[in-house]
């Protein structure tokens, strides 16, 4: 049985109405997203590899480095 997404609007839309929203939901093992303008178009990923991307553009370095 395949279950319905539960999505959620950004806190970081600022509010906007119609079609300038990023939403996600959250699915086994992984979470989607996508634009409320572009719905049946969705960017998949871990949990962890999310709260990496959110870090290094919250800490405002704009190039990433190899290690």
């Amino acid at each position: 049985m395949v279950q319905a997404l539960h999505w959620q609007k950004s806190t970081f839309s600022g509010g906007a109405e119609g079609n300038a929203c990023v939403e996600l939901a959250a699915a086994p093992g992984c979470i989607r997203l996508h634009e409320s303008d572009t719905p049946a178009t969705h960017l998949r990923t871990t949990p962890a590899s999310l709260a990496g991307l959110l870090l290094h553009l919250k800490s405002g370095r704009r190039r990433v480095t190899a290690h």
